[in-house]
This record gives C-alpha cells, structure tokens and sequence, in this order.
C-alpha cells in the first residue's frame, strides 16, 4: 500500500522536474467511485493517454487502470513536456470526453459526480499521489506494485491476465494496447 501523506503536508510537498527521471502518479476517480468498471472508459483512457503521448513525447514506461484510481510511470520531456501540462493532456480531456459522453446519455451516474459547489468532476480534486523516482530499484519497486494491484485486489489472479495495465508487455508479450518505453 501506498503511504499516506496528510493533507496539510500534501500542499508543501514539491515535486522536482528533473531530465530523465521517472514519475510515479496515482490519479483517483472523483469520491473514488469505481468510474472505470466499464471497459470502453478504459480503452477511451488508454487512447487519450496515446494521443498526449504522441503529442507531447513523454516516455511511458508503466501503467494499469484500476476499477476507482490509475497508475502510471512516465518521464517528461523537459522543459517542453513538464508534468503539469501532461497530466492536463491525459485527465482533462478524458474527462471532458467522459463527462460529455455521459451527458449525452443522461447517465445516472453523474449525480454522484456533482460537488460541493456543482460543478461534475470525473477525478478527485488534488494533485494526486506524484513521486519522482530517483534509482531503478525503487522504479522497479512501483512497477511490480502497480502491476500487482489488479491480482492483489482480486479483480485477475496473475497480473498479467488484468489487460488493462503494462503487465504483459513486462511478461515479455508485445501485443498490446501500448507499446512501453525504456529508460
């Protein structure tokens, strides 16, 4: 499990853009509401995630999309690519599409999605669980944990039957949704 930071140290952390270094993010659904049960909200995801990829060259070298939460490993391209403008690339136009989809459909969904203030979200407000990853043990360390987390949770029994994440292509299949970047 990932350790908890307290909110009122959440807002200090900082995280540094550094040249070749990769990014542990977790990013959860709004009230961590399992959003992605459906498996065309994943593939939409694992397009969106394919398109700010191509567009902005960051180096994705892990993931897995889990039923409420997302995991990824990427390395910017700096100083064109910081992990702001990535991360804008990845989760607001997918929920943009999402949110758009679902109004289309009158989905009844987004009455659980309204906050406070009105206002329909599809991520948890907050920058997210975001760690630069300093040697490759530690990189390692991130990529196991993430590709365990679909058979830790029950969802597959081995890590590598869960299509929704990078396992496979680190299992040595190369079919797949995306193709994973070296470091």
């Amino acid at each position: 499990m990932m350790p908890s930071v307290p909110d009122s140290e959440r807002k200090t952390l900082r995280r540094y853009e550094v040249v070749n270094q990769p990014r542990f993010l977790t990013f959860s659904c709004y009230g961590r509401l399992p959003l992605f049960q459906n498996d065309a909200i994943k593939e939409a995801f694992v397009q969106r995630l394919a398109v700010a990829r191509t567009r902005l060259c960051f180096r994705l070298i892990a993931w897995v999309i889990m039923p409420e939460h997302v995991h990824l490993v990427v390395v910017p391209k700096l100083p064109d690519a910081p992990m702001p403008k990535i991360l804008s690339a990845i989760k607001r136009r997918f929920a943009e599409q999402v949110l758009r989809r679902w109004r289309g459909l009158d989905a009844p969904v987004l009455k659980r999605l309204i906050t406070t203030k009105g206002n329909c979200r599809f991520w948890q407000t907050g920058g997210g669980y975001d760690r630069n990853v300093r040697d490759e043990a530690k990189l390692m360390e991130k990529v196991d944990y993430m590709h365990d987390n679909p058979a830790r949770r029950g969802l597959v029994e081995s890590p590598t039957e869960w299509p929704w994440s990078s396992a496979r292509w680190y299992a040595g299949e190369r079919r797949g949704q995306l193709r994973m970047d070296t470091l």
